[in-house]
C-alpha cells in the first residue's frame, strides 16, 4: 500500500528528531534529578526516575503492563524499578514532579528564549499536532494526551513533544511486531544496522545469553552476518520497520500545512541546539536518531 500522507516521511522523521531532545531532557537534567530525589527515588542513576516519570501517566501500573508498553527493556529491569515505584510516591505526585522538572529544566537550558515569540509560536504549532493525534491503540500517547495542558509556552512544547513521541513510540512497537521482531531482537538488529554499538544497548539489561540467542535467531532468518552486522536482508527489514513507523507517526502532522511544519522545524532548531549543546543528553542515541533510510517520502 502506497503512503499518501499530507507530509513526506522525511518531514515526519525530521520533526521527531527535533522534538525528541525536548522530551528527553526530563530524564537527564539535574533539575529532574532534584525533583525525583525529593520524592524519594534513588538518583545514583537515571532509571528509577525514568521509569517513574514515563510510566506515571498510566496510573499505578504493574510491571507487566509497563514491560509490554516500553518493550525494549528486560522484564527483570522493569520489575526492579517499577515494582516499588508507586510505594515510593503515587503517580499523581510523580506527575506533578515531572511537570516541575520539565519546567525547571527548560528554563535553565533555554533562559530568555522561554519568553520569546518564536518559542510561543513553536509551542502553538506543536500543540495543534499533538491535539490531532488519534490515540486508539496507542496507550502511552493516550495516557499523556489525557493530562491537562500547561499554561506557559515552554511547558506546552514539552507536553506536545511528549504526546507526539509516545504516539510515535506506540506505533513503532506495532511496526516491530508486524515485522516479527521481539524486544531483544529489535535491539540486536538495530545495533547490527549501525544505530549504536552493542554495548550501548546493555543499559536495557538483557543478559548475554538472551542477546546471543536473539543474534542466533536473526542469523537463522538471514538478517545478521556472523560478525553481528546486518545483512542486506536485515537492513531491508530495518528500513521497512522505520518506514512503517514514520507512516504511523504521520497523521498528527496533517493538522499543519507543509508551510507550518517547515516553520516549526525552523523554530525548533535554536532551542534544540541549546538543549543538545548543554551536553546532558547521551552522545549517541540507541533510538537511531540521525540514521538515514532509503525510502521515498
Amino acid at each position: 500500500m502506497t503512503y499518501s500522507g499530507a507530509h513526506g516521511l522525511g518531514t515526519v522523521r525530521q520533526l521527531w528528531q527535533l522534538l525528541e531532545p525536548v522530551h528527553a531532557i526530563v530524564y537527564f537534567a539535574p533539575e529532574a534529578y532534584d525533583e525525583a530525589g525529593a520524592l524519594g527515588y534513588a538518583t545514583d542513576d537515571r532509571w528509577p526516575m525514568y521509569f517513574a516519570f514515563r510510566a506515571a501517566p498510566l496510573g499505578p501500573a504493574e510491571p507487566e503492563l509497563v514491560n509490554a508498553l516500553f518493550f525494549s527493556f528486560s522484564p527483570r529491569m522493569v520489575e526492579r524499578y517499577v515494582g516499588q515505584s508507586w510505594h515510593t510516591a503515587p503517580p499523581a505526585r510523580v506527575l506533578a514532579a515531572r511537570a516541575v522538572a520539565a519546567d525547571r529544566s527548560l528554563r535553565a537550558l533555554l533562559g530568555e528564549r522561554t519568553a520569546s515569540p518564536d518559542l510561543a509560536e513553536a509551542a502553538m504549532l506543536a500543540q495543534r499536532a499533538a491535539e490531532a493525534a488519534a490515540t486508539a491503540g496507542r496507550p502511552l500517547a493516550a495516557a499523556n494526551a489525557a493530562l491537562p495542558w500547561p499554561d506557559v509556552p515552554h511547558a506546552v512544547l514539552w507536553h506536545a513533544a511528549t504526546i507526539l513521541r509516545e504516539h510515535r513510540g506506540d506505533g513503532h512497537l506495532a511496526a516491530l511486531q508486524a515485522h516479527h521482531l521481539d524486544a531483544v531482537e529489535s535491539l540486536v538488529l538495530h545495533s547490527g544496522a549501525g544505530a549504536a554499538p552493542a554495548e550501548w544497548f546493555e543499559s536495557r539489561q538483557w543478559s548475554a545469553d538472551e542477546w546471543n540467542a536473539a543474534r542466533d535467531r536473526l542469523a537463522g532468518r538471514n538478517l545478521l552476518a556472523e560478525d553481528g552486522t546486518a545483512t542486506g536482508a536485515g537492513l531491508a527489514l530495518r528500513t521497512a520497520v522505520e518506514k512503517l513507523t514514520d507512516e504511523l507517526a504521520s497523521a498528527p502532522w496533517s493538522a499543519l500545512t507543509p508551510q507550518e511544519t517547515a516553520r516549526l522545524a525552523e523554530l525548533l532548531l535554536p532551542p534544540v541546539l541549546d538543549i543538545v549543546g548543554a551536553g546532558l543528553l547521551p552522545t549517541q542515541s540507541t533510538l537511531g536518531i540521525g540514521m538515514k533510510y532509503d525510502y521515498e517520502g
